[in-house]
């Protein structure tokens, strides 16, 4: 028999933060974790649904240089249009952050080092294509 989860932590793809949701985002991936969040916390289940606005990319530099603004602009409207989006639909996320928040950080520095510190990571070259 499976051993049951005492915690549960639910997150899903992070948004671009360069355009607002749309119905694909929804229906393919944001309600369903919200279901399934949803879902846990009637079981009684300890669970904690954590997203937040994707600030890296190329799409949101593409998005500043053809609106003539700065690519933090862009970042910052659009997860603000997001955010209330998502609050606006009733979306459940405990959490709804940004890549570029001082926690993010922190945590992702803290779990890269960690894998680093551990040998996880092979260092190679390879020849790849490219066009």
């Amino acid at each position: 028999m499976a051993k049951e989860f005492k915690r549960y932590l639910v997150t899903s793809a992070l948004p671009y933060a360069n355009g607002p949701v749309h119905i694909g985002h929804l229906a393919g991936v944001y309600i369903p974790s919200d279901i399934y969040t949803r879902y846990l916390r009637l079981k009684g289940c300890d669970v904690i649904s954590v997203c937040g606005s994707d600030e890296h990319g190329v799409p949101i530099t593409i998005k500043a240089r053809k609106e003539g603004v700065t690519p933090q602009q862009i970042v910052d409207r659009y997860h603000e249009l997001i955010k209330r989006s998502f609050e606006g639909l009733g979306m459940s996320f405990d959490i709804y952050s940004r890549t570029s928040s001082a926690t993010h950080a922190r945590t992702a520095s803290d779990f890269f080092r960690k894998l680093y510190d551990e040998g996880k990571f092979i260092e190679k070259t390879s020849m790849q294509y490219y066009d």
